[in-house]
């Protein structure tokens, strides 16, 4: 089940939407910024409980 999840790019600070999925569990996944194109690595936590989201980061490819 995927859920919408708005973060910021950690590049330009522009409101960025994700698409998670926490029916795999928690993940690592890259996906380009939507306004600058750049890369960011997407820290995905999801709550075993609920299947749904617990946290979801962003932050720049190199770091």
């Amino acid at each position: 089940m995927y859920e919408t999840v708005t973060t910021e790019c950690p590049w330009c600070g522009a409101p960025t939407e994700v698409s998670a999925d926490c029916s795999a569990g928690s993940q690592i996944f890259v996906e380009d910024c939507m306004v600058c194109c750049s890369p960011m690595l997407i820290r995905l936590e999801c709550d075993p409980l609920t299947d749904g989201v617990a946290a979801l980061t962003a932050v720049r490819e190199n770091e």
